[in-house]
């Protein structure tokens, strides 16, 4: 009798387990767990599931991997070929946000999932990767009843603390996964909507500090869109401080349908032809911004002496980079010589400009 009653357990038991690991094996993305940090154990449960940031690693995926592994800085990361790596278990903590706020609370770690995307903010990614992409978010989008415009970009939730150059907590500390904000990528991953503003700043939590960042949040710059093709469709959602406006009708039960398959009876769009116009035609109207520092990227002083740049001044104890360039101190546009390397200015950390470093302009 007792023989059968530890079978029983034990067959209990088993049964639980196969249940579970078919819950796993029944997502739609497979996940390898090479790279799961060795910090997943000491993270804390999550109490809220309210938002999904999307990382660029500004970094090749063989040291981004090594790194967020042995930080536990995400809880997925997605490679150029498509794989998907879990690093932290979804359900706990990752450190993937570091100082940042949304809609009045502080610590998006807290009540978020972090995706690491290798890649830059500012390049195009392939489709292999863009389908992973889409396929794990859309998966993750249904376990947690996330609507489209709570999928969000590292930039629309980091913020600054008060510094030399900005007295006041600002927003426009990162540009980390600005292209998942643009509308054309958005369509891509099946994101039917967006943010329609930034929270903070017009509650005056936060004050903006990168105008060209907020366009490409919230306005109409989308520097993807020839190499995605296809006009924007992602509409923003407008609504109140702290109220979810749901994806699916008033009314309705269960979670919003994926909009993976709204997209899927669209025909896909060729990407946009090059004007045939002549360059001295005047333009009637513009659609979308170009994007910045179209040109090759100056590799050397020479280069920006070629293109047009000159040296607006040298940053020291007593003139700080703001006060040499204004506004323009982080823009694309403006270069960065330090250790003989040219920066621009979106990739340039305030904390970290050396006194002696050069400030590249043009006119």
């Amino acid at each position: 009798m007792a023989q059968g009653g530890v079978c029983g357990k034990l067959s209990g038991i088993v049964a639980v387990l196969a249940f579970l690991l078919a819950l796993d094996a029944a997502g739609a993305v497979p996940i390898s767990n090479r790279y799961r940090s060795p910090r997943n154990p000491e993270r804390r449960i999550r109490s809220s599931t309210e938002l999904i940031v999307l990382h660029t690693t500004e970094a090749p995926a063989r040291s981004s991997l090594n790194k967020v592994s042995d930080r536990g800085e995400c809880h997925f990361c997605v490679t150029e070929d498509g794989s998907v790596y879990r690093i932290v278990d979804r359900d706990r903590e990752a450190f993937h946000a570091g100082r940042s706020m949304w809609n009045g609370k502080e610590d998006v770690d807290k009540f978020s999932i972090g995706i690491e995307c290798v890649g830059h903010h500012d390049k195009r990614m392939g489709d292999i990767q863009l389908n992973s992409i889409r396929a794990l978010v859309k998966e993750l989008q249904a376990m947690y009843r996330i609507p489209d415009e709570r999928v969000v970009c590292h930039s629309h939730v980091a913020y600054g603390a008060p510094n030399k150059w900005h007295k006041f907590k600002h927003r426009g500390r990162k540009r980390c996964g600005m292209l998942f904000a643009m509308p054309s990528v958005r369509r891509r991953l099946g994101l039917m909507s967006r943010p329609a503003f930034d929270p903070d700043t017009r509650a005056f939590r936060l004050r903006n500090a990168d105008e060209y960042l907020r366009k490409v949040l919230y306005g109409s710059v989308d520097t993807m869109a020839a190499a995605y093709g296809g006009k924007p469709s992602v509409r923003p959602v407008v609504k109140a401080a702290g109220q979810v406006i749901p994806s699916r009708p008033a009314g309705s039960a269960g979670p919003s349908r994926p909009a993976v398959q709204q997209a899927a009876r669209r025909p896909v769009t060729q990407p946009v032809q090059a004007a045939r116009h002549p360059v001295t035609q005047p333009v009637k109207a513009v659609r979308s911004s170009p994007p910045p520092a179209a040109v090759r990227r100056p590799a050397n002083v020479a280069d920006l002496k070629a293109q047009g740049y000159q040296l607006r001044g040298q940053v020291s104890k007593s003139v700080s980079a703001a006060r040499i360039a204004g506004a323009k101190w982080n823009a694309a546009d403006t270069y960065y010589v330090m250790r003989g390397k040219v920066i621009p200015g979106t990739q340039i950390d305030a904390a970290h400009i050396e006194n002696g470093v050069g400030i590249w302009m043009k006119k």
